[in-house]
């Protein structure tokens, strides 16, 4: 098996999960004529996907540790593409919905297993490597999704319209499974042989009551049920805390250093900023600018080229100067959207937008990679898995969290109009870059989050004792 032939298999599977949270937001008005769907449906289109993705993550990591990571991954594969499939075929709206519950559930167990091979598969450097990889595939699959989407369906090939962009994945997916199958290295985690089902039962059902309050919430009004179910998830995450393990789907041992913890932590509030920075700037573009998906998609193109280019950067300067570049990438998006915010309020033409969009994906891919590396670099092979579904929860709450939140500050503002509730929207994303830059500062001294960051093993004494390998 090619060591090299690893890494471009996993992120395949990688980008198509993510790019399936965003092609979706440029299809919505071609299928909701075409299946008559209603509001409620065409919501749930889009929350059905990203709420059956984040709830199912940590199960999907601990399943990898048990079963083995690769089985976990061509399974969890397999199924992403029958279940894009069943998609792009659906014949109604709730058939479609259906699909796209079945879609997410996929997406959460084979996502786990893509950092958790990454970790035990890379070492040093070429950890490091990997790992910006990822992040640079992450980040390009959400910039680039809407100009996918858009592409897809003004070519229309063979009639398809907007259920290309789901059928697109097909092929692909049954390319990458046969794949993965000859080079991806099996492994597990740990001398735990079964699941915690107690455990995971409290932990799916606290994500749940706090995921479906932030999807439905807005859009109802805030009722009272949404803050029971905020409490609820309270109560759920104490339960769980509280009780004793012998299998823990997560060990807490895992939060007992400060680099996961606090890495996990700013991990999510890069998050809050991301997703609801590209919902925003896609509201404004074709609302108050009318553009079309198409030319909407385009303008986020200098958001990819900064993005990569910082990408590519980020590990080794990470080896550096540690936590510095994370937080050098929050100066950098506070900065650029303070500038994009400026453009905006003395209605600049849109192509005056450019050089603050270019700066922001910069800004992105400075803190992405070193942040992911931070989390992982000292968690021991065993945990792997686990931790992967942590950070990649982490992740999933923190962009639903960003959403309602810019949700109410967008729509609280758009009887103003759409320019004004997006420079309001602004106003909150630099906040969230400024507490990012101030997070950061809690990580681990500027040299072990360097060696951290660039996927150095951290001392022993720190790091938790891998158990063996089965």
């Amino acid at each position: 098996m090619a060591r090299a032939s690893v890494l471009p298999t996993v992120l395949t599977g990688v980008f198509v999960t993510i790019l399936d949270f965003f092609i979706v937001n440029v299809a919505i008005p071609s299928l909701q004529q075409d299946l008559r769907a209603g509001p409620t449906a065409v919501e749930w289109v889009v929350a059905g996907y990203g709420l059956a993705y984040g709830a199912g993550l940590i199960l999907g990591g601990r399943l990898g540790d048990l079963y083995g990571r690769r089985r976990m991954f061509v399974v969890g594969l397999a199924l992403f593409t029958a279940a894009s499939l069943a998609c792009g075929l659906a014949p109604d709206a709730g058939a479609l919905v259906t699909a796209r519950v079945a879609q997410g559930l996929a997406a959460a167990l084979l996502s786990p297993q893509v950092l958790a091979i990454i970790r035990t598969a890379y070492t040093g450097p070429a950890q490091a490597r990997a790992v910006g990889a990822y992040a640079l595939t992450m980040g390009l699959a959400a910039v680039f999704g809407q100009l996918i989407g858009g592409a897809l369906i003004r070519a229309d090939l063979l009639g398809g319209g907007w259920r290309l962009c789901f059928l697109i994945n097909v092929p692909i997916g049954l390319l990458v499974v046969a794949r993965a199958r000859r080079v991806l290295p099996e492994g597990r985690g740990g001398a735990v042989t079964r699941l915690d089902p107690a455990g995971t039962v409290l932990l799916t059902a606290a994500l749940l009551a706090t995921l479906v309050p932030l999807i439905e919430g807005r859009e109802q009004g805030w009722p009272w049920w949404t803050w029971v179910s905020f409490a609820a998830s309270v109560l759920l995450l104490a339960g769980y805390a509280v009780r004793r393990h012998e299998a823990p789907v997560v060990d807490t041992a895992l939060f007992r250093e400060r680099a996961f913890t606090v890495g996990l932590s700013a991990n999510l509030v890069f998050t809050m900023g991301m997703a609801a920075y590209f919902l925003v700037l896609a509201l404004y573009t074709q609302q108050a600018r009318g553009l079309d998906p198409l030319g909407a998609g385009l303008l986020f193109t200098p958001i990819g080229v900064g993005y990569l280019a910082a990408s590519r950067a980020a590990p080794r300067l990470a080896a550096r100067h540690g936590r510095q570049v994370v937080a050098l990438g929050a100066l950098v998006r506070a900065l650029a959207l303070t500038g994009l915010l400026l453009a905006v309020t003395r209605e600049a033409p849109l192509g005056w937008l450019v050089p603050a969009l270019l700066a922001d994906g910069a800004g992105m891919g400075l803190a992405l990679a070193p942040l992911m590396g931070t989390v992982l670099a000292g968690v021991s092979p065993r945990h792997a898995g686990a931790a992967a579904g942590v950070l990649t929860t982490a992740q999933q709450v923190g962009g639903a969290l960003g959403v309602g939140i810019v949700g109410v500050v967008f729509y609280g503002a758009v009887d103003q109009g759409v320019a004004e509730a997006f420079r309001h929207s602004l106003v909150y994303l630099i906040a969230v870059a400024a507490t990012l830059g101030g997070l950061v500062q809690l990580l681990p001294s500027a040299r072990a989050a360097g060696r951290a960051a660039a996927g150095h093993p951290v001392p022993a004494a720190a790091a938790p004792q891998p158990a063996p390998e089965h």
